[in-house]
């Protein structure tokens, strides 16, 4: 099964300084089909203005990742973790027993974001954070893994559920293939550019939902950058 979800179908909200558009369920936008998709819980396209951002507020039990796709986001917790995270670069943090963070962009020009949540495999833990820069080319024409809570996956940022958050930058017409268990999901968004999944075509921003499929080939009609989230 591969369902497109449309951008412009998405629920969001304009904040003025915060326009957010929601795949799933969250906050005052509530659809009860969209709920979630496995252990995906959230995924949120966020534009962040200058000079502005989230102020401290905390979290419990939860994978938080960041990808970011235009400008930079910087963090700052309760646990003495800061750091600032660049268009392409991961940062994800374990929000466990509970931990308090904020998240501004403290650059001149918007930031986009995509922020996704995934419900752990285990409650209570100890909070942590962590960012890596993941160069665009090192991921050329395939799907690179960046967070994941497979032991296999050294190179990734750790995350507390068997989830896997993997990113493609593909030029026109280059394809690149994701191989999935048939008892998993997939959630699948372009960040950037038009793209087929199996030949069924999306655009960017568009939300891609995939089940009971083995191998999923992405081919780009446009330079495109591809992000894909596997979950139980």
């Amino acid at each position: 099964m591969i369902e497109v979800r449309p951008f412009a179908d998405l629920g969001g909200a304009h904040h003025g300084w915060l326009n957010a558009r929601h795949h799933f369920s969250f906050a005052s936008y509530h659809d009860p089909r969209r709920m979630n998709w496995g252990q995906l819980r959230v995924w949120n396209d966020d534009e962040i203005a200058p000079a502005t951002g989230f102020p401290t507020h905390g979290h419990r039990d939860m994978e938080i990742i960041t990808y970011v796709r235009q400008g930079a986001i910087t963090h700052k917790d309760n646990l003495g973790n800061q750091g600032r995270t660049e268009a392409g670069d991961v940062q994800v943090m374990s929000a466990g027993s509970g931990i308090a963070h904020s998240e501004y962009n403290l650059e001149d020009t918007t930031t986009q974001i995509f922020q996704i949540w995934i419900q752990p495999d285990q409650l209570g833990l100890p909070p942590s954070w962590g960012a890596k820069p993941f160069p665009k080319g090192e991921r050329a024409g395939a799907f690179v893994t960046l967070a994941s809570g497979f032991a296999q996956d050294v190179d990734a940022l750790p995350i507390r559920a068997k989830a896997r958050m993997a990113a493609a930058t593909l030029r026109a017409g280059q394809s690149g293939e994701y191989r999935l268990d048939k008892t998993r999901k997939a959630y699948l968004v372009g960040a950037s550019g038009s793209f087929e999944v199996n030949g069924i075509p999306a655009n960017a921003r568009d939300g891609v939902a995939i089940s009971e499929v083995e191998a999923i080939r992405v081919t780009a009609i446009e330079d495109s950058e591809i992000v894909l989230v596997d979950v139980a």
